[in-house]
């Protein structure tokens, strides 16, 4: 009778542990991320002493065109930093226009040279129909000018910003989605999430497996 109690114990324990193995398998991917939107293909430049429209894309370089989206992309859904600066300290604007295809998609002001370092601003109207963001300012980074210089904007050097030095380059190759903090934070939280319910589950295991040893050993007593 034991051992016949013990059979039913592991086949009890063993059901519980595959359902929750095809738990595990099977919430992850019923959670998988939404398709990433399409890369922007160009990026736009209009301002100062630019003749026409500067455009950078994938052709100038892709280290180049990634650095470009960086300085302005993580502004997207951002929440604003700062107030607007007065008007006589912000310097020279440069209008950045991310493209898709032919298809404009955002649109940010830079000011490389403001006062106390570079700003950002992302308007409220924006070129995609039906799509509505909050007015607002940000802080730039200070490789702005850099970035903007080497993409073709007539800026004066500034080697003292740039990773490496003088004659350093932009940084590391690194793409857009490494340099963006919003991407990064989704990524780190979709990760916790699928650690969580891997452990969850395994706790599930656990907790029903011991459950019915004792029930098991209830009614044998």
């Amino acid at each position: 009778m034991v051992r016949g109690a013990i059979k039913r114990v592991i086949s009890g324990v063993g059901a519980i542990a595959i359902a929750a193995l095809v738990t595990i398998g099977v919430a992850p991917a019923a959670q998988a991320a939404p398709k990433p939107a399409a890369k922007p293909t160009s990026v736009q430049i209009v301002g100062k002493d630019i003749n026409g429209t500067l455009i950078v894309d994938p052709t100038d370089g892709a280290r180049l065109f990634d650095t470009l989206l960086a300085e302005v992309t993580w502004m997207a859904t951002a929440t604003p930093q700062t107030t607007a600066p007065a008007a006589d300290k912000l310097g020279p604007k440069y209008t950045l226009t991310v493209m898709l295809k032919t298809a404009p998609q955002m649109v940010y002001e830079l000011y490389p040279l403001a006062a106390g370092g570079p700003r950002a601003h992302r308007p409220a109207k924006q070129p995609v129909i039906g799509k509505t963001v909050t007015d607002g300012w940000f802080y730039g980074r200070l490789t702005m000018s850099e970035t903007l210089r080497v993409s073709g904007v007539p800026l004066e050097a500034r080697p003292d910003v740039v990773a490496g030095g003088i004659g350093g380059g932009i940084g590391q190759d690194l793409n857009a989605d490494e340099l963006d903090p919003v991407t990064g934070v989704n990524n780190f939280l979709g990760e916790m999430r699928q650690l969580l319910l891997v452990n969850g589950a395994v706790l599930v295991v656990i907790a029903f497996g011991l459950a019915g040893i004792a029930f098991l050993i209830r009614r044998k007593v």
